[in-house]
């Protein structure tokens, strides 16, 4: 063989092999892409030499990055409740700042559209619940301004008083229903109680009465009542260490009246007379009455029937006691011989209006301790009352006061019962509501100590004008502009008002106040001989009494 074809034969050889390999038209692509794929990995054998992975320098720009992703989410579409409290709201802001102007009829207008909005919301939805909240706290601070629709509010001074509502029945007698007896008897051996609970005619007849329509009303708002000062009575219950159900005392006594007055001059939530006020700490003065406020009422009423119970060794004798005198159970007890309150009642031994005042407090003790079984359990009581106090360091007006408090003068009167004129005297406690203490104070040291018995504070709000302010606290436009050093009302600024006219008229009514129980109006025998001494909230005609929405209030409420 030439040399020639030695040559063709090995090349022709050469490319059937590559051929019949798969390389003739591989070779050159699979050498270019396996150089941009890592080697394929092998499970090493025993005597293959593993090779360390070189070591990667991480980059900063890479492992330092954060995503952030971006917040897609839609906010909840409000709810049709809440549209409308909001709506509510707006309209009440509206209003009270129209009343802060003196302009009543716009002030009427708002109020009355936010009552009609809450009242427009319908019966089926879920979170109905807020609106009757909101309604409620809505409609009683509407009645405060209604209060105080003349603007500065009322500088006579001159306090109200409430008819103690159990004071009627104290000598009437009731009928008994025949069945009745078996089923409080049932109920008296589950019923648990510090107070000893005994069942007869006369408690029986009680409850016979309270369960009726006109017992049943009176029951019922007292209970209501009972819920601003429950947590207050029983703090101080369990700390003079007396029965918890002595809480219906104060029921009796008063409905929970803080400035209940009885035909025999008995003031307060637990009707002290004077010298019984004095001999437990009750101190009055022509400024203020503590008979009337509620904590020193209480504490000096528990430590009172503490030491009856000491005295004579029995709860009802004790009661009875607190009702007619101590000396008087004391002389019924050594004239029949009995230390037992049913058998001097019995006899006859003391008066009828106590024979008649133990089992009125053992029947509503029955009645309260049970109250599903007798429809009351559903009552909502009324939210406690809570407040803080500061001592004022000069005569101040409660005016004054609530213009610090952003707060209609009439809720500052309602904290303070045991005041008797709208000026405080130096170092009294008055009581603010809950979280103004540092803003009231903040508030009257901007008016010097000695104008604090007459000057008032006023916020600037939009609209007002020196002449507007002027005619609200029936004050010259001069002795504003004098006071605070200004030509016109800006908005957001506090203006120092005098009305030192008027507080001259205040100073004159305190000059001569009577004290209480002797003063116009209650003669010799405690009988209330003027209207006067005793009026009720519902003698002053609301600002919006003739409205749609305040008749609507009055039927949803009857």
């Amino acid at each position: 063989m030439t040399c020639s074809h030695k040559r063709l034969f090995l090349a022709s050889g050469f490319v059937s092999y590559c051929f019949l390999t798969g390389c003739v038209s591989t070779i050159g692509p699979q050498r270019f892409a396996s150089s941009f794929l890592p080697p394929a990995s092998r499970q090493p054998s025993s005597t293959s030499l593993i090779l360390e992975a070189p070591v990667v320098t991480a980059n900063p720009y890479l492992t330092e990055a954060t995503y952030i992703k971006p917040n897609l989410s839609i906010p909840p579409r409000p709810s049709q409740v809440d549209v409308r409290i909001r709506r509510a709201q707006e309209r009440f802001a509206n209003g009270k700042r129209f009343f802060s102007q003196g302009d009543l009829s716009p002030a009427r207008t708002e109020f009355d559209a936010a009552i009609d909005i809450l009242l427009g919301t319908p019966e089926n939805l879920n979170d109905r619940y807020k609106i009757e909240t909101l309604l409620e706290h809505m409609v009683a601070d509407i009645h405060r301004y209604d209060v105080n629709r003349l603007g500065a509010g009322d500088l006579s001074g001159q306090p109200s008083y409430d008819k103690a509502p159990l004071e009627d029945i104290l000598d009437m007698t009731f009928p008994i229903d025949p069945g009745l007896k078996p089923r409080v008897r049932e109920q008296l051996q589950a019923t648990v109680s510090q107070l000893p609970l005994e069942l007869n005619d006369a408690v029986l007849s009680y409850i016979n009465y309270f369960s009726g329509e006109r017992g049943r009303k009176t029951l019922i708002a007292g209970l209501r009542r009972a819920g601003r000062y429950r947590p207050l009575i029983s703090s101080i219950l369990a700390q003079e260490g007396v029965p918890q159900e002595l809480i219906y005392l104060a029921q009796a006594e008063s409905g929970f009246l803080p400035r209940a007055i009885s035909n025999k001059a008995a003031v307060g939530m637990w009707q002290f007379v004077q010298f019984r006020g004095r001999q437990y700490g009750l101190m009055q003065t022509p400024y203020s009455d503590d008979r009337l406020d509620p904590e020193k009422a209480t504490r000096s009423a528990a430590r009172h029937l503490r030491d009856l119970y000491e005295k004579f060794g029995d709860w009802y004798l004790a009661i009875a006691g607190y009702n007619c005198g101590d000396g008087c159970v004391e002389r019924a007890v050594q004239r029949t011989g009995y230390a037992d309150f049913w058998q001097i009642r019995a006899r006859n031994a003391i008066p009828r209006e106590t024979t008649n005042y133990v089992p009125i407090i053992l029947a509503m003790t029955i009645m309260h301790k049970n109250a599903k079984d007798y429809g009351i359990a559903d009552i909502e009581p009324d939210a406690a009352l809570q407040y803080e106090s500061l001592d004022v360091q000069a005569p101040t007006h409660l005016g004054l006061i609530a213009d610090a408090a952003d707060r209609p003068v009439s809720e500052i009167r309602d904290l303070n019962p045991a005041l008797l004129s709208t000026v405080a005297p130096v170092g009294y406690a008055v009581h603010v509501p809950p979280g103004t203490r540092t803003q009231v104070t903040a508030g009257v040291e901007t008016i010097p100590a000695e104008k604090r018995a007459s000057w008032r504070i006023h916020r600037v709000s939009e609209g007002d004008t020196l002449e507007s302010i002027a005619r609200r606290y029936s004050t010259p436009v001069s002795a504003i502009t004098a006071a605070n050093n200004v030509t016109e009302a800006e908005l957001g600024e506090v203006l120092a008002i005098p009305t030192a006219s008027q507080i001259e008229k205040a100073r004159v009514a305190l000059k001569h106040k009577a004290p209480v129980g002797t003063r116009k109006g209650v003669v010799a025998n405690g009988k209330s001989a003027h209207n006067s001494t005793v009026r009720s909230a519902k003698a002053v005609k609301p600002i919006a009494a003739t409205t749609p929405a305040r008749r609507r209030i009055a039927q949803r409420g009857s």
